[in-house]
């Protein structure tokens, strides 16, 4: 009697199968998948996620009083930062006032002088005619009496008499009219001495604005709406004008800079929509489009561009630059620095 045997197969093996079914299937999806992506996308992974990060300076030296932030707080445009000890710098504004103060009541002074100069002239001009008066009536008895002393009707001691008269009144005469001219001369100078007095004032002034100034720097402001840096300072530190205190994040203005092989930007445009998927943030895309593209590979920006002109070269693709302006609204999650694959759609 024949008996047969039945070879039952190993459980493990049954897997085995499975898992390379499931390996061969999942490879086959995923090159379908990666030709249709190529043949409408255009991708790379050399992307990162820019922002503008300044750093917020002193504008004058001193003190810190206080520190009124903390490390990655938002912070509105506005906001206080810093704040310098101001106590040298409000008296330096309080000097300032008085040298102003100063340079208005010489001013005052100056114009009394001027008004009172004025003044004299008309006191000059009213001696000027007396003076004149006196002179035409000398000089009509001077006149009658040569007449008379050729009739032999007075005597040359009556003649030489209203001489000197006369010639009195010629030297008063002329000394009123030297007094007028003197009088012009002193409001002349003090007239140009008055516009030196102006320009010190203006310069003063100019000196209590600069004050003013200076004491509004001792408060340091969010220049825009951000997220602070690290912080390296602390109350009672001394500081230098221009000295970077803390950086801020503009969190409002977001862009992707992508480095594209110099064999793909052909054909790129101004407007082309693209896809972004953040390495951080799985099962989401974000939107946006070309804005820029830059003029030269990004190997030209460097500090030393390479020199191809030596013994030995060896060919390297090159990257061009790319600038991609989000149009996804909700990116708050997107953080500046993180890496990104930018996938631009073919027309």
């Amino acid at each position: 009697m024949e008996t047969s045997t039945i070879k039952k197969t190993h459980p493990g093996n049954i897997i085995l199968s499975v898992l390379a079914i499931l390996v061969v299937l999942g490879a086959i999806v995923y090159f379908i998948n990666y030709f249709i992506t190529g043949s409408n996308y255009i991708e790379t992974n050399d992307a990162q996620v820019e922002s503008y990060i300044n750093p917020v300076s002193a504008r004058v030296s001193g003190y810190i009083k206080d520190v009124r932030f903390d490390e990655h707080q938002q912070v509105r445009e506005g906001d206080t930062l810093v704040t310098i000890d101001d106590r040298e710098y409000r008296e330096r504004v309080t000097e300032a006032e008085a040298a102003v103060e100063d340079s208005k009541a010489q001013l005052l002074v100056l114009d009394a002088g001027i008004a009172s100069s004025e003044t004299s002239t008309l006191v000059n001009k009213d001696q000027i005619n007396g003076a004149k008066a006196r002179l035409v009536q000398q000089a009509a008895d001077m006149k009658r009496y040569k007449n008379l002393m050729k009739e032999e009707a007075t005597t040359g001691a009556d003649l030489e008499l209203v001489q000197s008269r006369y010639d009195v009144s010629v030297s008063d005469y002329s000394a009123a009219q030297n007094n007028l001219r003197t009088s012009y001369a002193k409001i002349a100078e003090l007239r140009s001495h008055k516009a030196l007095l102006a320009a010190d004032l203006k310069r003063k002034t100019a000196e209590l604005k600069l004050a003013r100034i200076n004491l509004g720097y001792t408060v340091i402001l969010a220049p825009y709406t951000g997220r602070m840096g690290r912080k390296t300072i602390q109350e009672g530190q001394q500081i230098q004008a221009g000295q970077p205190l803390v950086s801020i994040v503009n969190e409002r203005d977001k862009w992707i800079t992508a480095n594209f092989k110099e064999t793909q930007v052909y054909g790129m445009y101004i407007g082309q929509p693209v896809d972004i998927k953040v390495d951080a943030i799985d099962d989401k895309v974000y939107h946006g489009h070309i804005e820029a593209i830059s003029a030269s590979t990004g190997a030209k920006f460097s500090l030393l561009s390479p020199d191809n002109a030596t013994g030995n070269f060896v060919k390297i693709v090159q990257r061009v630059p790319i600038k991609i302006k989000f149009t996804s609204k909700n990116i708050e999650q997107v953080k500046a620095g993180m890496n990104v694959l930018v996938s631009v759609k073919k027309k």
